[in-house]
């Protein structure tokens, strides 16, 4: 036996100590015990190599890395829930009252059924304009809940197996995005955000959304099977949230296991709002400004929330601010303003510290 023979015989071994040692279901257990054994005989008949060992051990590395049998424990606590919501979001009180009954009824559910874990309760959809609060509405839900918070863009996602995964007799093949998320979750109960699911591309929009209508039922994402697993995991423990800039492009079959929620557009003194109690100090100390740097007059701040217009969202406003607070820093490093005082924003000189 040469050297490079004797390596892989090792390599074989520990593969199989590794499978072993892991908490496999016995059907799925058995299946790779076969395939190692297959590799087995091939290194004893000479026509075994390093690709096919390391195709499956690759295989091994995803399975043995999805829970099978780990969750998180569930907060059932709707207070938190509502202080959560609160903390993060400003206004939005229809919203925030929807997301509320949502999570009840969850609760209740749990409560009520404490071993099943399974949620048929209908997906939130929160449909509205760029930037107004989607994304980290649905990371507020998975923080009330306290599970783990997986986002999967669906915007220009142009083929199915990009969710579902590919067949392993290609050289290429790897799990779809659903299984990634979830071994990086290392929970079968996360939140998983299905992002942008209004913008995959036109071609591919019939496959993808005919894998959405499977991983949306309950009763079917019990047995949703990756391509390249090809064994199927249990996805009925996890908790979906999907966004999307408007519901035209969501096809029926899919809209129909939705609940959908509008977001509406920040009002100006909701703007103003989040502007200075929470934009402003946050962006202050990320540009290293002091706490007194710069001092903006109560009469610039409509023309900071409204340069260019209306705006429904409020990265418009963020962006505004980092201009002027970056201005603010470089009048400091130049030396244009003495260690002792202070930039005053006013309504004469505001312009010259809005991004142009």
């Amino acid at each position: 036996m040469d050297n490079s023979t004797q390596s892989l015989d090792v390599q074989i071994q520990k593969l199989s100590e590794k499978i072993k040692a892991s908490n496999l279901p016995s059907d799925l257990l058995e299946k790779i015990e076969g395939m190692i054994d297959l590799l087995r005989a091939s290194l004893k008949s000479g026509n075994a190599s390093f690709i096919n060992f390391e195709n499956i051990s690759n295989y091994v590395d995803w399975v043995t890395s999805l829970p099978f049998n780990k969750e998180t424990k569930d907060i059932l606590d709707l207070h938190r829930a509502k202080e959560i919501l609160d903390k993060n979001h400003y206004g939005l009180l229809s919203v925030k009252n929807r997301i509320l009954e949502y999570l009840s009824s969850i609760i209740l559910t749990m409560q009520n059924e404490p071993g099943e874990g399974i949620i048929r309760a209908p997906i939130l959809c929160l449909i509205g304009l760029v930037g107004t609060g989607k994304t980290t509405l649905a990371y507020s839900i998975a923080e009330s809940l306290g599970r783990k918070f997986e986002r999967i863009p669906l915007g220009g996602m142009g083929d199915a197996r990009a969710l579902r995964g590919q067949s392993r007799s290609f050289a290429d093949a790897e799990p779809g995005e659903i299984i990634k998320k979830i071994v990086n979750a290392s929970s079968k109960n996360p939140v998983i955000l299905l992002d942008e699911l209004d913008r995959v591309t036109e071609g591919a929009r019939a496959d993808i959304m005919g894998v959405l209508v499977e991983l949306l039922d309950p009763e079917q994402n019990k047995f949703f099977t990756d391509h390249y697993i090809d064994y199927p995991f249990d996805l009925s423990h996890v908790l979906f949230v999907a966004t999307a800039n408007n519901t035209t492009n969501i096809s029926t079959a899919v809209l129909d296991r939705l609940e959908v929620v509008q977001m509406p557009s920040y009002t100006d003194e909701e703007k103003l709002a989040i502007a200075k109690s929470y934009l402003f100090p946050k962006i202050r100390k990320q540009t290293g400004l002091s706490d007194n740097q710069p001092v903006i007059d109560d009469s610039v701040w409509p023309f900071i929330i409204r340069p260019l217009g209306f705006d429904a969202g409020i990265r418009s406003l963020e962006r505004t601010i980092e201009g002027v607070c970056r201005k603010t820093a470089r009048l400091i490093v130049e030396g244009k303003v003495p260690q002792d005082s202070y930039v005053h924003i006013t309504s004469e000189n505001y312009k010259q510290f809005l991004p142009t």
